[in-house]
Order: C-alpha cells, then sequence, then structure tokens
C-alpha cells in the first residue's frame, strides 16, 4: 500500500510542518473538519464530553473544546501545497492571523490538548448540592436539592415530602436550577 502524498512531503527535508488555527463560521467546525479533510488537510479539532438537555432527557454530546476553531496542520516552506483553499472550505471562516501572518500554534499545546480530551471528566449539567426545580412530571414545580447520578444514569434529587427528605430518580432534563 502506498503511503499518502501528505505523508511523503511530510519527510522532505525542506518541509516546515507545523500546526495553525481556524477560525470557522458558527456552529461549522465539524462541517470544517470534514471538507479539510476530504481536501488532505490533516485537521484537529478538540472536543469535550458535556450533558446537555434534549427533549427532557440527559444526554452526552461532544462539543467543540473551543467555539468557532480548529486545527490544521500545513508546510509553511515554499514547497508546501497552497494555502488558498482553505479559505473558500464550507464551514471555514479564515485562517487566524496575527499582523497578516497566520498563527501558527505550538505542537506542544496540540499534543496537550489531545491528552486532555482523552483524561478530561465530562462536565454534568449540575453538581452534587446544587439547587434545582423540577419542571416536568410528578414532582413538576417542586423545588429539589441534586445528589449525583444513579446507575441508569437518571439524577438523583433530594424532595421534602410530608417535612421529611425523600430521594428520588428523574430524568436531568426535567431539572433547571432554581
Amino acid at each position: 500500500m502506498n503511503a499518502p502524498a501528505s505523508a511523503e512531503v511530510a519527510q522532505s527535508p525542506s518541509a516546515v510542518w507545523g500546526w495553525y488555527a481556524v477560525h470557522t463560521h458558527p456552529r461549522k467546525e465539524r462541517v470544517a473538519l470534514e471538507n479539510l479533510e476530504r481536501q488532505g488537510f490533516e485537521a484537529y479539532l478538540p472536543l469535550l464530553k458535556v450533558q446537555k438537555a434534549r427533549r427532557g432527557k440527559a444526554v452526552m454530546v461532544d462539543e467543540p473544546m473551543f467555539a468557532r476553531y480548529l486545527f490544521v496542520r500545513l508546510d509553511s516552506s515554499s514547497q508546501g501545497r497552497s494555502w488558498a483553499p482553505i479559505r473558500s472550505t464550507l464551514g471555514v471562516r479564515t485562517l487566524v492571523q496575527f499582523g497578516g501572518r497566520p498563527a501558527r500554534v505550538q505542537p506542544e499545546l496540540i499534543d496537550w490538548l489531545r491528552t486532555r480530551e482523552v483524561e478530561f471528566d465530562p462536565l454534568h449539567l449540575f453538581e452534587p448540592g446544587d439547587a434545582v426545580t423540577v419542571n416536568a412530571g410528578p414532582f413538576k414545580g417542586l423545588e429539589a436539592l441534586y445528589q449525583g447520578v444513579d446507575g441508569e444514569h437518571r439524577a438523583l434529587i433530594l424532595l421534602e415530602i410530608l417535612s421529611k427528605p425523600v430521594r428520588v430518580a428523574v430524568d436531568a432534563g426535567s431539572l433547571v436550577r432554581g
């Protein structure tokens, strides 16, 4: 099997590879990533797992670590491929520039982001001890104290019912900060 052309260029002694920041259109990071990769560019979009409420249910989703930004690895030597197609790539707004020069990102930062992305604990809607209000179901309108999640990923809340604290499992999507 033949190595891709970009790998051959990367091994060339005259190649000067570096990572550069790309600014995307709003919520088009994945579109930009896909289209850059389709054109043969090496691109990286750091993601975080975040819990969101969708249609009354709590779901884990991958969201960009930096809204409207991703990174692309480019050859800055004169023998390198033209960067012009990047500007017209669907989803891309522009290459980030300072003083008219593309903003180069240290490779150590990219390595750190990749490590952080793997090690990062998912962000949840609520933290234990948060005051919440139930906005759906039989307990709608009641205030409670968020306790955590159970084995089925439902939210455990502490409600006061008949002057006694009662632990109840509800869907986290039915809670709002309160």
